[in-house]
């Protein structure tokens, strides 16, 4: 499929760059390794003859150039991306090559958007933030459960984790958002972003069998809440995480993912609950799968198949919904995920 293309991935030897990697090797691409940590690097093609490997930092914008020369795109894996986007970002800008990356960093993915939406377009430019489980995934399901509605009054996005065993770079991203908001949380409601310093509520939320009824965090707020408002007219967009799952995130001794099976996946499994409302009428979409770290991959990766074949709607900076035929998609995926649409 990737014809042998050079793909460089930026942050290859993290966890959710690992799974990155061995995505575009199934799928024909030659990965390019990057990062700034040259004998993990080193380790990393150890175990894989067949990688490309460059090291580069950051802080260096011409060993980045160095890394992305005759690449077709990047995707960067590299948290925390308040410090990673725009430099990687930059210098794809410069290769004219489009850029994806897999950030959960709500203030991270905002940067992007604001710094770097009119300067891609007028470049005509491809530059897609959160290409992952979060916001990634969560913005294709809205888009694909509004069908032919062109706006909707509210958006839920429930994500049902059976645990949630953070890596380092999770961590890291988190304390890195904690600072930039003060500690405090956020929420989008009426159109725009809000700052909230009182505890987040817990209710009921009815997943679909086999989960069934759970608790679950009330405005449990993720990158959703940037990609889904960057192209669909949602007034309300609020996303929920199940109270076990978030315990697991704020323990301090929570462990990080175990692989269980040959793909290096854990045995975390979870189930997107996405409903949509319209005036009385409602509209679901639920996608069930194994590891949310795994499955940012071939969501990545699919992303730069798309983009290379010219199956993109837009240039500029966005979001997969935008720039995606979400149900299309999503379909894509079915050897990863199992996605279902629903209409009241």
């Amino acid at each position: 499929m990737g014809s042998g293309q050079m793909v460089a991935v930026f942050g290859a030897y993290g966890h959710t760059g690992r799974f990155v990697v061995a995505e575009l090797r199934e799928r024909g691409f030659v990965p390019v390794v990057s990062g700034r940590d040259a004998e993990k690097l080193r380790a990393l093609a150890a175990s894989d003859p067949g990688l490309v490997v460059r090291p580069a930092s950051v802080d260096d914008a011409a060993s980045l150039d160095r890394a992305l020369a005759g690449t077709a795109a990047v995707i960067n894996c590299a948290g925390p991306f308040a410090t990673t986007a725009a430099p990687v970002i930059e210098a794809a800008l410069r290769a004219g090559i489009p850029y994806v990356d897999v950030a959960a960093e709500i203030e991270a993915n905002l940067d992007t958007f604001t710094e770097f939406t009119d300067r891609a377009r007028a470049e005509g430019a491809v530059i897609v933030p959160a290409m992952a489980f979060f916001g990634g995934l969560g913005d294709l399901l809205v888009t694909a459960a509004m069908g032919d509605w062109t706006a909707a009054d509210e958006a839920h996005i429930a994500y049902g984790l059976s645990s949630w065993h953070p890596t380092a770079g999770t961590r890291a991203a988190g304390t890195v958002s904690r600072q930039r908001r003060d500690g405090r949380r956020i929420s989008y409601t009426k159109g725009r972003m809000e700052y909230r310093d009182e505890a987040p509520p817990t209710q009921k939320w009815p997943f679909p069998d086999p989960m069934g009824t759970r608790e679950v965090i009330g405005e449990f707020t993720m990158a959703d809440v940037v990609t889904v408002p960057s192209h669909l007219p949602i007034p309300e967009v609020r996303t929920y995480m199940t109270t076990e799952a978030a315990r697991d995130l704020s323990a301090p001794d929570t462990p990080t993912p175990a692989a269980v099976d040959e793909r290096g996946r854990s045995a975390q499994t979870f189930l997107v609950d996405v409903v949509v409302r319209a005036d009385d009428t409602e509209r679901r979409a639920v996608a069930r799968g194994q590891d949310i770290y795994a499955i940012s991959a071939p969501l990545a990766v699919e992303a730069v198949h798309r983009i290379l074949t010219g199956r993109t709607r837009t240039v500029g900076v966005a979001s997969a919904g935008a720039l995606f035929d979400a149900p299309d998609f999503l379909r894509a995926l079915s050897p990863y995920l199992s996605v279902e649409l629903r209409s009241n």
